[in-house]
């Protein structure tokens, strides 16, 4: 197969070569506002965005989720699993905002993401750290036990 230009453009619109990506302070600010985040789910401490995070060490998918909880997981194939226990978190009572990308074409998008509020972030996202915007679209999904289905708006970044 020969590479060309359109071939190059199309891997870079559907992979990435980095998993974890900080979130924008003043992109977290505003939705802290509206949601008052007691736990970062999936943090560093050097990214951590709540006073209370769970670090890899840690390992926040075998931690109980409580709260109003933030998560920006790894966006690597492991990210199934962080949405699912988001999900599952929400069935026992937290409410879980997740930075997730815009995935619509997979399982996990239809199996979690579809029971939730989906709040579609308009343009790329320029992630802390990132010398371009991202090569995927972002999507804010808010599990919650309130939640009775899908529903879907989009928002600035």
């Amino acid at each position: 197969m020969i590479k060309t230009s359109d071939n190059i453009i199309n891997k870079a619109m559907f992979t990435s070569e980095r998993e974890e990506w900080e979130t924008p302070q003043d992109f977290f600010e505003k939705l802290n506002k509206e949601f008052g985040f007691q736990l970062d789910v999936c943090a560093l401490p050097t990214n951590a965005k709540c006073e209370r995070y769970f670090t890899p060490d840690e390992d926040g998918l075998k931690q109980e989720w409580t709260g109003v909880c933030w998560m920006n997981p790894p966006y690597g194939r492991e990210i199934e699993k962080w949405v699912k226990k988001a999900y599952e978190s929400s069935l026992r009572g937290a409410t879980v905002v997740c930075l997730l990308p815009a995935r619509t074409d997979v399982k996990w998008w239809h199996d979690y993401c579809m029971k939730a509020e989906i709040r579609l972030v308009r343009g790329r996202m320029k992630f802390v750290g990132a010398g371009n915007m991202a090569p995927f679209p972002n999507a804010v999904v808010i599990f919650s036990p309130a939640s009775d289905g899908c529903s879907y708006k989009a928002i600035d970044k």
